[in-house]
């Protein structure tokens, strides 16, 4: 259902009207039960149509990204409020979580928690995207209804840091609980 909307409003805007594109994306944001990353597709196309989240639903955090630069390459850990997670290690090997209910000790809701303050405190990310951080740096991306929030710094610095801190103590122990998901020499694997 909800492709069939964005398709709606992507026919919509590209006819010129923008009024029924707007429709259609606030359908998606009406539609309960759909993956984090779809209400967040819905309020990216919002907003670049000039619409802006209510005040109390502008800092909601959907989702929080973090990337690690490491000498061999960049890990990514993404969590998701609907409770679905995926941690891609430099390697090539991936844990992806889609079991729609929290890992043991709410791992996901804890990093979310952890992000939100960080949301609050800082404005969106107005600039584009910046390329993957570079090696020895860490980047945190809270997923918002008004945008990206994001902070970057060296690691240590970073896990230092008193509202960065807490993201990354409460992501590593997320990818821990994905990482006990994967079988024992696993390349890549699906759980759920």
């Amino acid at each position: 259902m909800p492709w069939v909307l964005f398709a709606k409003a992507q026919d919509a805007q590209h006819s010129g009207d923008a009024v029924g594109a707007i429709r259609a994306l606030n359908q998606v944001l009406e539609t309960p039960g759909l993956e984090s990353r779809q209400y967040l597709q819905a309020w990216h196309f919002l907003r670049a149509l000039g619409q802006q989240p209510a005040a109390a639903e502008a800092k909601r955090v959907f989702g929080v990204v973090l990337e690690v630069a490491l000498d061999g390459g960049l890990d990514l850990l993404a969590a998701y409020e609907d409770n679905s997670a995926r941690y891609f290690n430099y390697s090539g090997a991936a844990v992806v979580w889609e079991g729609g209910t929290d890992l043991e000790n709410s791992p996901i809701q804890a990093l979310l928690a952890a992000a939100r303050p960080v949301a609050v405190a800082i404005g969106p990310w107005e600039e584009a995207r910046l390329p993957a951080p570079a090696a020895g740096l860490a980047r945190i991306n809270i997923l918002t209804p008004s945008g990206l929030h994001f902070g970057q710094a060296p690691f240590a610095t970073l896990f230092q840091d008193p509202m960065g801190g807490p993201v990354l103590l409460r992501g590593q122990e997320l990818m821990q609980a994905l990482m006990d998901l994967a079988p024992p020499d696993a390349g890549s694997t699906s759980a759920s």
